[in-house]
């Protein structure tokens, strides 16, 4: 620690000596484009620029936008700033908090987000496909606000009655009426223009979607929250990287990572935008790199710092303490800095004293980018303590519990496994449960229901099922008995033949050479024969895994599989979901391919014989990185296997930018209160149609680059906002769009909504560039009416549509659109719509 600080100080004094110097320098290197403009996700080529700013041209003679006086000005100045953001913040504000208790009942997915809400209120365990955050925060503000976590959240349509829920609509609708807000931040930073951010946060403002799914319990709301928080303080970020280290700059590099690791926290799609930060990152590197002003040992230098930094979070630590003790310096490379006694010091601290002085040759940007770099590595950590948190915090047994393993449950106070003693070794004659091994594998499980026609044999359904329930009890019988002993019971050996008996039914566990419902190449497992009477394709042979023959099976412990005498198969969990007639829930076959996996494996978990003596069960609790680990994996997969739900529309990504098709939220018939949401139609399809815009604009003016037009400074600033702060929102669009093409699980209109965050600042851009080319049409003054005009089509063409669809957001009663008489009659643009 000395040494290092000897290397600090040295570094200091190094930065004295050329303080006025480095200073001077600076303002001569850095251009002042760059000082303006974001992280370039599609750069403009500087030799281009240069020979094209040179000639002359008639932008330089012309106006931007008009008088001082016009309201939509391009430059910054804070009265205009003030005035429009007061003005977004109320209309905001106003849109989602007004009539917010409305309906008073429960709406659409109010009945899982609030029921998990109300988990958390009494500390109570459950499963569910989402990360914890959300549902923590939609807790503590029904708490704080008074609410008792005593409603039950059955169905949709429920009444709340005297329970106070309108805290946890509030709470919802506050983070939702952020949204316009930051994005008339975002697009301030990335534009420079007071139009395209007003532009922007109107098309929010008044979008019905929007308006509706800020307003009831739902994650959704939350996650745009964290997603437009942390581009907001990414692109703040972006504009501090030339005054590093200095309060503002640490305050949005950490928000950032906060926001990441919320994003993430609320659902797994928060990812994108983690994906979104960590290519704007990326490219900026990239353009280091191909910095030729820079050396190649300064390069190798940078690449092995970031290497050494982002595989070791200690090292990180130390270049972060080093930066926050104000370790900086402007020594030039060659000076005796870099030939510093250092060099023999352990290599972190030799990295902290090489970058002090690789510093002033690369840039700030090269610590900024590493530190976020690793940023993002933190935001993860964070995401990993909220699941500590979450897991800690819900202690009690609850309706989840048989997603997860044996283990897992022993910890859940409450549950039959937690402090639990039952017999130590599996006997015949004993009452015992069947858990697969595979995550989310499920209890061997069977009901009165038959296969249906056409589906292998019409015999008795056996499946796993992930819920404890009576019918996932089985009886243990010898191959050729079912009369329990009088005396001590035998005990099950490895390699005994058993004879499974469900215990509701008397029918045995039976497998055929039928082919399975959705395996085809495994054999179908069934339930069998009467009152434990059946035939030879009853007996199954027990193997413990890793065992011998005499081995006895160890309750809980033992990993054993079921071999099939008749066929020579072995019971195995699919892992696959059932249709309807099979009631949803996983397949159980038996494999003709007997190697070992989880999804062969079995434990026994219940035990139930009041002739043996009980052991406790407490030793089998587990760390909390398996308990981690096995919640990821569970909820993973039972999010990659949801399903519609009954008299329920699922959507395709496809559907998603025209509006094809809306979520009904409550109400179906004249009688009740309906909301339904869709997006405003005008802001939806202009959206759209801005996308095919926004791409051949930049098409336009990068031939124009290209081939070296002659530009002013007006158009070589409007092609570096469409090229990257535009590139920057379309990728942004495409992160959070493209990817719902490639998932197999059931997909949702509201999917949409983060691309379209982005959608809608993109649009922001792309018409206030294209309204300011108004001059290249016409002379002033016409042109700037053309341009005040298009702005005032555009603000009330939004302002109308919201008027005709504001009573999808704020509910309606009475006569169907397609009835006379209804306040939506006409309204029905498209079939598809369903109000």
């Amino acid at each position: 620690m000395f040494s290092f600080l000897m290397a600090k100080e040295e570094c200091i004094s190094q930065r004295n000596k050329t303080e006025h110097s480095s200073i001077l320098r600076n303002r001569k290197n850095i251009p002042t484009s760059l000082k303006t403009s974001q992280a370039p996700f599609t750069s403009v080529s500087k030799d281009k620029i240069s020979q094209t700013a040179g000639h002359s041209s008639e932008d330089d003679n012309q106006s931007s936008n008009g008088s001082s006086a016009q309201l939509f000005t391009r430059r910054h100045g804070e009265s205009p700033v003030k005035v429009l953001l007061l003005l977004v913040v109320g209309l905001s504000f106003s849109t989602r908090l007004y009539k917010i208790t409305e309906p008073p009942h429960v709406c659409w997915d109010e009945t899982h987000f609030g029921k998990m809400g109300s988990y958390y209120i009494n500390r109570t365990f459950f499963f569910d496909v989402h990360p914890p955050l959300g549902k923590m925060l939609i807790g503590l503000a029904g708490y704080m606000t008074g609410y008792d976590g005593t409603f039950p959240f059955i169905k949709p349509g429920d009444k709340y009655e005297q329970h106070n829920y309108w805290g946890m609509r509030g709470f919802c609708a506050v983070l939702g009426s952020f949204l316009p807000i930051f994005a008339y931040l975002i697009l301030l930073e990335l534009s420079q223009s007071h139009t395209a951010a007003f532009i922007s946060a109107i098309l929010l403002i008044f979008d019905t979607g929007c308006i509706t799914i800020s307003q009831y319990i739902l994650l959704d709301p939350i996650l745009m929250f964290f997603i437009m928080a942390a581009v907001l303080s990414m692109v703040k970020f972006n504009q501090q990287r030339y005054r590093p280290f200095t309060a503002s700059w640490w305050f949005w590099l950490v928000l950032t990572g906060v926001n990441l690791a919320g994003a993430f926290g609320v659902k797994f799609v928060g990812l994108f935008v983690i994906l979104l930060v960590g290519l704007n990152t990326i490219w900026d590197l990239w353009r280091l790199l191909g910095d030729l002003s820079l050396s190649l040992v300064n390069s190798r230098i940078f690449i092995i710092l970031l290497i050494v930094l982002m595989s070791d979070v200690r090292g990180s630590t130390i270049l972060l303490v080093f930066f926050l003790a104000g370790g900086r310096c402007k020594a030039l490379p060659g000076s005796s800095c870099w030939t510093h006694p250092a060099s023999t010091l352990p290599l972190r601290y030799n990295i902290c004293s090489a970058l002090c002085c690789f510093e002033q040759k690369v840039g700030m940007i090269v610590e900024c980018r590493v530190i976020i770099a690793n940023l993002i590595n933190y935001d993860m950590m964070m995401s990993h303590t909220l699941f500590e948190w979450s897991l800690l915090f819900c202690l009690a047994s609850g309706p989840g519990d048989g997603f997860f393993s044996s283990a897992f449950q022993s910890r859940l106070m409450g549950n039959n496994l937690y402090n639990a003693s039952m017999p130590e070794y599996l006997a015949y004659g004993s009452t015992i449960t069947v858990k697969n091994l595979r995550i989310a594998g499920g209890y061997l499980h069977s009901h009165w229901h038959l296969y249906p026609e056409g589906v292998g044999s019409r015999q008795q359904q056996v499946t796993a099922y992930s819920h404890k329930d009576y019918n996932n009890l089985w009886l243990v019988h010898r191959q050729d008995d079912n009369n329990s002993q009088s005396g001590s019971p035998d005990l099950v050996r490895h390699g005994d033949i058993i004879r499974l008996e469900h215990k509701e039914t008397t029918r045995n566990l039976h497998s055929h050479l039928h082919e399975a419902p959705l395996t085809k190449k495994h054999f179908q497992v069934t339930g069998y024969g009467i009152n434990g009477t059946g035939d030879t394709n009853d007996l199954w042979q027990l193997e413990v895994c890793g065992g011998r023959k005499g081995d006895l099976v160890k309750v809980l412990r033992s990993k054993v599989r079921f071999l099939h005498r008749a066929t020579g198969c072995v019971l195995y969990s699919s892992g696959k979901t059932l249709p309807k007639w099979g009631w949803e829930q996983v397949e159980v076959t038996c494999s003709p391919y007997l190697k070992e996996t989880p999804s062969s494996q079995w434990n026994i978990e219940d035990h139930i014989n009041p002739k043996l003596p009980n052991i406790s069960l407490s030793v089998l609790k587990p760390h909390f990185l398996e308990i981690l680990l096995e919640s990821h994996i569970v909820m993973i997969r039972g999010n990659s296997g949801l399903k519609p739900k009954d008299n329920e529309m699922n959507s395709k990504p496809w559907h998603w930018p025209i509006n094809y098709q809306g979520l009904r939220f409550s109400g179906v018939n004249e009688t009740e209160y309906r909301v339904y949401l869709l997006g405003n139609p005008v802001v939806w399809w202009l959206n759209l149609a801005s996308l095919g815009l926004y791409l051949i604009m930049v098409a336009v003016a990068s031939i124009t680059i290209q081939r070296g037009f002659s530009l002013g400074p007006k158009r070589i600033e409007q092609s570096q906002v469409l090229m990257r702060g535009g590139g920057l929102l379309l990728l942004g669009w495409l992160l959070h769009y493209a990817p719902f093409y490639t998932m197999g699980r059931v997909l949702y209109y509201h999917h949409y909504f983060p691309a379209m965050l982005f959608s809608s600042m993109l649009t922001g851009i792309t018409v206030d560039i294209l309204l300011n080319s108004a001059d290249l049409l016409l002379q002033p003054p016409y042109s700037d009416w053309m341009q005040r005009v298009g702005q005032m089509v555009l603000l009330l063409s939004v302002l109308y549509s919201f008027y005709l669809f504001h009573p999808l957001s704020y509910g309606m009663t009475g006569p169907l659109a397609h009835e006379p008489g209804s306040t939506m009659a006409g309204l029905k643009w498209m079939d598809s719509w369903e109000f």
